[in-house]
């Protein structure tokens, strides 16, 4: 095969488990985060944790999977450059969370930029080490009015995400 077109499919694979990492976040789905990692990874998230990705991964779990903990993580700006079977990727990822706070309900948006290091073993790429770095954040408090009340006149009526098993991707509602 070309090399440019193997440069390609290698770089759209790791593209996919960058994505696939972020998916797995939002919607709680905790074996899809730990299938993105290879066996040994090491996870440096800004100062927050610093250790082996199983240790991330059943730090966060309970947040992960809560059924009212509301994240949407996008990702922009990804740079691929590839060495044979390793890969650094750097990552720019937007993210919103609800959260409580002592005053009610709050949203948080957070700027950060991910670097992986990943590698491809058995045929599959993988992370073999994330470090993130905080960027910026914006705290507000939580309104979920729908663009003001315009969209619709009462939320409930709303088809809206939900955690593993549940959400729309696992269930087959998107054929």
């Amino acid at each position: 095969m070309d090399d440019r077109l193997q440069a390609l499919l290698d770089k759209q694979e790791i593209y996919e488990v960058l994505a696939r990492y972020l998916r797995a976040v939002d919607r709680g789905d905790l074996d899809g985060v730990a299938a993105c990692y290879l066996p040994g990874a090491t996870e440096d998230h800004g100062g927050v944790f610093a250790g082996s990705a199983t240790d991330y991964v059943a730090g966060i779990a309970r947040v992960l999977t809560h059924p009212r903990s509301r994240t949407m993580h996008a990702m922009t700006n990804v740079l691929i450059e590839l060495d044979g079977d390793s890969a650094v990727a750097e990552s720019y990822v937007t993210t919103y969370s609800r959260v409580k706070t002592p005053g009610g309900p709050g949203a948080s948006f957070v700027g950060a930029r991910i670097v992986d290091r990943l590698e491809r073993r058995d045929g599959r790429w993988g992370i073999a080490h994330r470090a993130l770095v905080w960027e910026w954040s914006h705290d507000a408090p939580a309104a979920e009015t729908w663009i003001f009340g315009m969209l619709v006149p009462d939320p409930d009526t709303l088809a809206r995400g939900r955690k593993f098993p549940d959400d729309i991707v696992y269930t087959g509602g998107a054929q």
